[in-house]
């Protein structure tokens, strides 16, 4: 297909059900940012972080820029040097921190402006096919920058401020007993076809690969199953901050977790998260297990829910993130083309921070294999 494939991924939601979603996002950002308290968006510079206020900006402007700007800087934005401050393709991560940002009421002002001017194109109930896209691609960036809020916010100890219990993260049903589910051989259709509704352009295009008969486990690797790993390493001598993960801390002979800003007791039946895919390939050498494919975790997901527990996390695969045959980029060029370096990693699934619509076996999340910050944890296959 062409540079134009982004005008084919139909069906198009419905200016209503858009409507709505854009809502529901709109609403988790303005209640995040608005409930840091005063100095709160001043953190550290980190390479897994951005300045929460410069953050809020980048996200409102990419929306002004693909929807109202038709992604022309020669079209202006109703912000002053808008794209000076906020496009992150034009901003090391570093200097984020030295932006001389506008006052949090201004960029506030301007994430209203911005948001009513699409809600008016959504009250209009008819869409083109460019704006349908643009509006679900700059939903959808939002969406993954509130997921990226609730990391970051996990990862300073802030209060997350939107109704939530946290158990509802910790926790999983164990209705299905743990075991491992066996595939034979088989042809699977991997990747999103043109008319699958909307889709991101490492997905494209699906194609068919032999996948080899393989066992994967029914559920993710759980709380109590690493930490008997983590004591065993603890006990050969090694170092506990090697393989601990970041937000567990004993006391005593009792271990807990961090959720947010609050410490509770170590859930041992819910499945171990803020694991990097280094220290998951470590866990499964001790085990004689391995990591599944991005092939096989897509087989698995694409299964029935009866056969298999979801993690409700980013679990990581083996396969590096890498292109489809034939890929080409849709008009964000900086969304996947700049990553397929080789060091990044193919995670599937998702975590209680992503909505729903963006839960599909098809969808490729990345990172570098050394993070653990976000939501991640990890199922195995037999060898």
């Amino acid at each position: 297909m062409t540079k134009s494939d982004f005008l084919q991924y139909a069906p198009w939601p419905s200016s209503q059900t858009l409507l709505k979603s854009l809502e529901r996002s709109a609403l988790i950002t303005r209640t995040v940012i608005g409930n840091l308290s005063q100095g709160q968006e001043i953190v550290s510079i980190s390479s897994n972080l951005n300045p929460p206020h410069w953050e809020f900006g980048h996200l409102i402007w990419f929306h002004e820029f693909w929807v109202h700007r038709c992604g022309l800087e020669s079209n202006p934005s109703i912000l002053s040097d808008a794209d000076a401050l906020f496009n992150s393709s034009g901003i090391v991560h570093d200097e984020r921190w030295q932006v001389q940002l506008p006052p949090l009421d201004t960029l506030q002002n301007y994430f209203s402006d911005v948001i009513e001017r699409t809600f008016t194109i959504l009250r209009s109930g008819s869409l083109t096919p460019e704006q349908a896209y643009f509006i679900q691609l700059s939903l959808h960036h939002q969406d993954m920058h509130n997921e990226a809020f609730a990391y970051m916010w996990q990862s300073l100890a802030y209060a997350w401020p939107l109704d939530f219990d946290a158990d509802s993260v910790a926790m999983q049903s164990l209705d299905l007993r743990p075991c491992y589910i066996d595939f034979d051989e088989c042809l699977f259709q991997s990747g999103s076809t043109s008319q699958a509704g909307f889709i991101f352009d490492n997905e494209k295009w699906q194609h068919e690969v032999l996948v080899p008969q393989f066992s994967i486990s029914s559920h993710a690797v759980s709380n109590k199953e690493y930490l008997t790993f983590l004591e065993a390493q603890i006990a050969s001598g090694g170092s506990p901050s090697e393989h601990q993960p970041a937000y567990w801390k004993k006391k005593g002979d009792i271990w807990f977790e961090r959720f947010f800003d609050q410490w509770r007791e170590l859930d041992l039946d819910a499945p171990v998260r803020h694991i990097s895919a280094s220290n998951a390939k470590q866990y499964c050498s001790w085990k004689g297990l391995r990591l599944p494919t991005e092939n096989e975790l897509s087989i698995l997901m694409s299964s029935a829910k009866k056969q298999w527990q979801p993690s409700n996390l980013w679990e990581w695969s083996s396969s590096t993130f890498m292109p489809f045959e034939g890929f080409s980029s849709d008009p964000y060029q900086d969304y996947s083309a700049p990553w397929f370096d080789g060091k990044h990693r193919v995670l599937k699934g998702w975590s209680s921070f992503t909505p729903n619509y963006l839960r599909r076996p098809q969808f490729r999340n990345f990172y570098l294999p050394s993070r653990s910050d976000f939501f991640c944890g990890f199922r195995t296959c037999l060898i």
